[in-house]
């Protein structure tokens, strides 16, 4: 059996078209990898920020702050790009803001903390919208058989993508650091790496990748479309009950993209304060967390066409709960390692699983409007998680242990929302025909 197979594609979508959506998954894993998860979280607690007492909060804080903007402006932005066929367009604005955004985390160095939340803001805000945004083609690319491996060839394509960015930058730093360089030189130089992969990956993406989209009717009012975004995505929220497995599947997304968004962002942090890594020995583990990802990824993907969405999903969740274990259980790097690969393999398919399930559950005409609403969640997600931890840490004095403990929950709670999801009736609610908006 092929392993990329023509027939897994919508007519009149060539393979070459969907490497180009994936190469966009191959360009953006840099930043979550170099920026969020590996080097400058890291850096920003200790150096940024100098280690202070509220440095972890503070980091919790601008990565909550950054989810804010995304939650209270994609799903009108999604809305939007629906209404004027602009997806694409859309992502070329986002991915030079993020690029841009990325190089000026390179002038961040002790003491120049708002200077750091800042560009930290506003690059996470532009990666967010552009991973919502890329992500809404995977309908029209897909069948919907086979959401989940080709989901599944994005993300794993994208952690190789991750391990470059990351790899180019571990070896800048080991030569650096042979010489003597500390890190107030070599880490802005990986933010510089990590922007000049994302925005070169990304022409692929550009030059290969069709938009199928055409404007609505609706786009061309007085408003230039902004106000029948709105009204549009007024209609969504009022029809929710329509879609009441994809409410229940959003709720699921928040509740366990809450505890991989503390892995996400604090695993650096935790491997340097609990288990006692290096710089350089974090940087490794995350190469190794990468592998493992684009590998569960890719696989997963297969197995979950086979078996199907719900019970796919419910297996990398409770992988995600052996992994917290064996976290807070790790009192030395063995352990922790060990934590690290199952991490990577339930990162790359639980990610690649809450991409395919919403492209089944997703209107035709609603695409982008509900890849947004998914994003909604992730971000809200990404608020509730790292801050939890934040908060955690401070009230225990930094006890990294029991952050990552409450963690856990997190993942339960996941997994107890998803016992409502029923795919069948989500998919077919989502192939009815979508009642008219008042307005529209």
């Amino acid at each position: 059996m092929a392993l990329f197979p023509q027939n897994a594609l919508n007519d009149g979508v060539r393979k070459r078209e969907v490497f180009g959506w994936a190469m966009y998954d191959f360009a953006n894993s840099g930043y979550t990898t170099v920026v969020l998860t590996a080097v400058f979280n890291a850096y920003f607690v200790s150096v940024v920020a100098g280690g202070a007492s509220w440095a972890t909060l503070a980091w919790t804080l601008t990565i909550a702050a950054s989810s804010l903007v995304v939650m209270l402006t994609l799903p009108a932005l999604g809305a939007w790009a629906d209404l004027r066929g602009a997806k694409k367009r859309l992502l070329g604005l986002t991915t030079a803001t993020c690029v841009l955004g990325t190089c000026a985390l390179a002038l961040a160095g002790p003491g120049s903390l708002w200077l750091a939340v800042a560009a930290v803001i506003v690059s996470n805000v532009a990666y967010s919208y552009g991973e919502s945004l890329v992500a809404a083609f995977l309908p029209e690319l897909a069948r919907s058989d086979s959401m989940g491996r080709v989901s599944g060839w994005g993300w794993s394509l994208g952690y190789v993508g991750g391990m470059l960015a990351l790899g180019l930058s571990l070896a800048y730093v080991l030569s650096a650091s042979a010489r003597g360089v500390p890190a107030t030189s070599y880490v802005p130089v990986t933010m510089l790496i990590t922007a000049g992969v994302y925005g070169a990956a990304s022409l692929a993406t550009f030059l290969l990748l069709r938009e199928r989209a055409v404007p609505a009717a609706a786009a061309a009012t007085d408003d230039g479309g902004i106000g029948a975004s709105l009204r549009r995505l007024a209609g969504t929220w009022q029809h929710a009950r329509r879609y009441r497995d994809y409410v229940w599947f959003l709720a699921c997304s928040t509740s366990y993209q809450a505890g991989i968004s503390i892995v996400i962002t604090l695993a650096a942090v935790y491997a340097k304060e609990a288990i006692g890594f290096t710089d350089t020995d974090t940087m490794l583990l995350v190469f190794l967390v990468n592998i493992a990802s684009a590998l569960g990824a890719f696989a997963f993907g297969y197995w979950q066409d086979r078996i199907g969405h719900k019970p796919a999903l419910q297996v990398t969740l409770v992988g995600w709960l052996v992994m917290t274990g064996l976290a807070v259980a790790s009192t030395g790097p063995v352990l922790f390692w060990i934590a690290a690969v199952v991490a990577g393999l339930c990162m790359g398919s639980s990610q690649s699983a809450g991409r395919a399930m919403v492209g089944l559950f997703t209107p035709e005409d609603r695409r982008a409007e509900f890849f947004a609403l998914w994003t909604f969640a992730t971000r809200l997600s990404a608020i509730i998680g790292p801050v939890t931890y934040g908060l955690f840490t401070m009230v225990t004095f930094g006890n990294h242990r029991a952050a990552m403990a409450v963690t856990a929950l997190f993942f339960v709670g996941g997994l107890l929302c998803l016992r409502r999801v029923d795919l069948s009736r989500g998919e077919a609610a989502s192939r009815a025909v979508t009642p008219p908006e008042p307005g529209i």
